[in-house]
């Protein structure tokens, strides 16, 4: 592997009675683009949330310098009652990115998301597709070395899903490490370099796209694969 942008050891988190995260070890190299994919309630966004520093664990989570830029989109992007250009200009200023420099990025990160023109609309205003750009232009705006997806298209339609996809090929193409959690097989398959099938708090699988898809699988991941669990 590459140099480790953020290592997961044996990492265990509960909710109440729930064991959500059962001894979880995962590192991610720098530049690569990892699905995390399982049935509903295996633990991906749990295991997402717990790579970004959102939740208390128990194990350790190691980082390199670089990875401490880090951003998260959601399924449903939350933004703020302001305008397209207040979002970005909020996001930088959370980043602590020089003032000087907002003006530049803000234009360059509605430039690569195709929403240049929209920085005065109201940001609730927009679709749910260009919601969907606009939060990920403003992660792209802060420069993160390291970005994590939670079900990007989940919510989309079919055009809006090919743009965000084209989009995160796009960070993954410039060298952005990435980690997405996906229902969408396809779009692990189109978009990842690895595979890391979740099940029940615990990982069954990691594994190099190609292999995921062409026989590197067994058991109930392999049932996984072929549709026959939710």
């Amino acid at each position: 592997m590459s140099t480790v942008m953020i290592a997961m050891q044996d990492v265990r988190i509960r909710f109440g009675e729930v064991d959500a995260l059962k001894g979880v070890s995962i590192a991610v190299g720098r530049g690569e683009f990892v699905a995390l994919v399982g049935p509903n309630g295996s633990g991906k966004t749990t295991l997402l949330r717990a790579m970004h520093g959102m939740l208390r664990i128990r194990g350790t989570r190691a980082l390199d310098a670089a990875a401490g830029r880090q951003a998260m989109v959601f399924q449903r992007p939350f933004v703020m009652r302001l305008s397209v250009r207040n979002n970005l200009r909020l996001a930088l200023w959370l980043a602590g990115a020089p003032r000087a420099q907002w003006g530049e990025r803000i234009a360059a990160a509605l430039q690569r998301v195709s929403l240049q023109g929209l920085e005065e609309r109201p940001a609730r205003a927009l679709s749910g597709g260009q919601q969907q750009r606009l939060a990920l232009a403003r992660a792209w705006a802060v420069q993160p070395a390291l970005l994590f997806l939670d079900e990007p298209t989940a919510s989309l339609d079919p055009a809006a899903k090919k743009d965000v996809e084209a989009l995160l090929a796009g960070f993954a193409a410039d060298g952005m490490t990435l980690v997405m959690s996906t229902h969408n097989l396809g779009q692990a398959k189109r978009l990842a370099s690895r595979v890391v099938y979740l099940e029940d708090g615990e990982i069954h699988a990691d594994l190099p796209t190609a292999l995921f898809f062409d026989g590197g699988l067994h058991g109930r991941a392999q049932q996984f694969l072929k549709g026959e669990m939710a």
